[in-house]
């Protein structure tokens, strides 16, 4: 690997170990040049030698890259790009001893979110260099990882419904557009088996297993989500108006104990069948249509740079003293 310049996808790699490499998005990240002199200057002053900096490619969006990196001897592995980024990251440090930070782009940044990285590169570079490592547990759908959240319906439509220039122009504005455009939709006429158990059956818009808890704007849609306890938060969404949805909403936006047209589940081990094909989501990133969505946890499956308890009560707050 070498670290002198950003490595195209045909770049050869210095057989010198390295200890941290960045994988970045080119299409996602803007003014590459500054962000890169900040991550080095950052490094550099925590007494860290210059990253490696490979880009990611429409057949690799990351996963290979990140594999390279820690087969390559690197602690650190940046993942410097948006949500889909950051997954494929993911699944190539998921059962490693590589550490992945990350440098928040793009639009979505959902584990940044629940991790409380900070948006400044300097920022959240400090917070991988002198932060704390927490092990997190990794759900698997079809063999692909996430570490936030998996989806079937709603919100995977809506996801797939915000096209990109959009986005770049209004950032998470951009899916409430799309979620309106949706709102009216087909139900899904579920089985949902949890653990083996008997099945569930309910007619939903949207299902949701959640790793962490956390949407855009600190929006917590599963409160007792945490990441390494090995166990997935199950939301199954069944409002059939657009009163319905509001009341959802509302309930969900004000945290109550009890929300109208939304339950929540926990289990291990998650199957979600439905009637028909309908659109599917990883961390935000959409994926081939299916009428199933089995989700698998791997247990403690990727250590991840974290705010130290003594800087923020909640990780997501934990940018505020990394910021200051």
């Amino acid at each position: 690997m070498t670290s002198a310049a950003p490595s195209g996808p045909s770049a050869s790699y210095d057989p010198r170990p390295v200890r941290s490499a960045v994988v970045y998005n080119p299409a996602r990240v803007d003014g590459l040049e500054r962000r890169r002199e900040a991550v080095d200057a950052a490094l550099a002053a925590a007494g860290w030698p210059a990253p490696v900096w490979v880009e990611t490619t429409p057949d690799d969006p990351g996963t290979g890259q990140a594999r390279r990196a820690a087969a390559e001897g690197a602690e650190l592995v940046f993942a410097c790009g948006g949500d889909g980024t950051v997954r494929a990251c993911v699944e190539g440090l998921a059962g490693g001893e590589a550490s992945l930070a990350i440098l928040p782009a793009g639009t979505g940044n959902l584990l940044a979110t629940n991790l409380g990285v900070p948006d400044d590169p300097a920022a959240a570079v400090r917070l991988a260099t002198e932060g704390g490592r927490r092990r997190i547990d990794v759900g698997e759908v079809d063999g692909q990882a996430f570490a936030v959240m998996a989806g079937m319906g709603f919100d995977a439509a809506m996801l797939d419904d915000a096209p990109s220039g959009v986005k770049r122009v209004l950032g998470p504005v951009a899916y409430v557009f799309s979620a309106l455009r949706h709102l009216g939709g087909r139900h899904m006429h579920l089985r949902i088996e949890l653990d083996g158990g008997p099945a569930l059956e309910r007619r939903a818009r949207s299902v949701v297993v959640g790793n962490v808890g956390r949407l855009q704007a600190g929006v917590q849609l599963l409160a007792d989500a945490e990441p390494d306890d090995g166990m997935l938060d199950v939301a199954v969404m069944t409002p059939r108006s657009l009163g319905h949805w509001v009341a959802m909403l509302w309930g969900v936006l004000r945290r109550r104990d009890h929300v109208d047209h939304f339950e929540v589940h926990r289990a291990a081990g998650v199957r979600v069948t439905a009637d028909r094909e309908n659109p599917r989501e990883l961390d935000g990133d959409v994926i081939e249509p299916g009428r199933t969505l089995e989700v698998v946890l791997r247990p403690r499956a990727l250590q991840l740079c974290v705010p130290r308890p003594e800087w923020s009560r909640d990780l997501a707050e934990g940018s505020e003293r990394l910021e200051r």
